[in-house]
């Protein structure tokens, strides 16, 4: 019997070329009012993220009520929180994407984060249309007990306990942050990692093109990140990416297994 033809995300090509988009996408140069080096661009990157979401700080609330509501509807109810939970991370990724990438900087002028204005409405679009196809589907009946090992990692980025004083990142661990701090809900790096331990958890029930494209875009940006275990000034903001760059590692590892152990059983004859 001939076998069925391959869909385009089973070629072996097609993940390789969508990671290598994405990684064009992240390297897109910066829009700034005034010229910046190559060599400045962390610095210029660092300067919009500081200043960006500083106007929105009194609204962080909502976003940590927003996330816990539709995790307590997914436990409430899990084929509706199904379709909630994807909904609501795509429209925060819309909302980081409006909020978090542009602004006006002492040194560039108005700056804007090209790429990752790009990935952020890429990605809120894209769960959105999960959330409409209802391809995510998260029970918290039948979940493997090693992941819940990522729990605190999300818990620490829900938390967020930092805070900026002149040019230094500090730790502020403060328990009213648990609900109010504006950078879990307002920050890419943040919000990833919350999402992607639920996507962890619901792991295979979910659409595995958007579970693979958002682990691989928080990959990119975690090692970007590192480069503030470099500076003084901002060690606390590198372990506080490190949640981003384990989920995102734990993500494309189950994708990638996974994949592979299917395509053992297809082949067995």
């Amino acid at each position: 019997m001939k076998a069925a033809p391959l869909s385009l995300n089973q070629r072996r090509w097609f993940y390789p070329l969508v990671y290598f988009a994405l990684l064009f996408i992240a390297f897109l140069p910066l829009s700034t009012q005034r010229p910046y080096a190559p060599q400045d661009t962390a610095l210029v990157i660092f300067e919009i993220l500081s200043r960006a979401t500083a106007p929105y700080a009194a609204w962080g609330w909502i976003f940590h009520v927003a996330t816990l509501a539709v995790v307590g509807l997914t436990i409430w109810r899990p084929p509706l929180g199904s379709r909630a939970v994807p909904a609501w991370f795509g429209l925060n990724y819309l909302v980081v994407a409006a909020t978090q990438t542009h602004a006006e900087t002492p040194a560039y002028g108005y700056a804007l984060h090209t790429g990752a204005l790009v990935a952020e409405v890429g990605l809120g679009l894209l769960w959105l249309w999960v959330a409409w196809r209802g391809r995510l589907r998260l029970s918290f009946d039948a979940i493997p007990r090693w992941r819940w090992v990522l729990l605190p990692l999300a818990l620490l980025v829900f938390w967020s306990p930092m805070r900026i004083e002149g040019g230094r990142v500090v730790p502020d661990f403060n328990p009213l942050l648990l609900l109010t701090a504006p950078d879990y809900g307002l920050a890419y790096c943040f919000l990833t990692p919350v999402f992607l331990f639920l996507l962890i958890l619901a792991w295979p029930q979910v659409d595995r093109f958007a579970f693979r494209v958002t682990a691989f875009n928080g990959l990119l940006y975690a090692l970007f990140n590192l480069n503030h275990w470099a500076n003084p000034d901002r060690v606390w903001l590198g372990v506080m990416h490190l949640p981003l760059l384990v989920m995102a590692l734990v993500a494309l590892g189950l994708a990638h297994l996974t994949t592979k152990a299917n395509d053992r059983v297809q082949k067995v004859p």
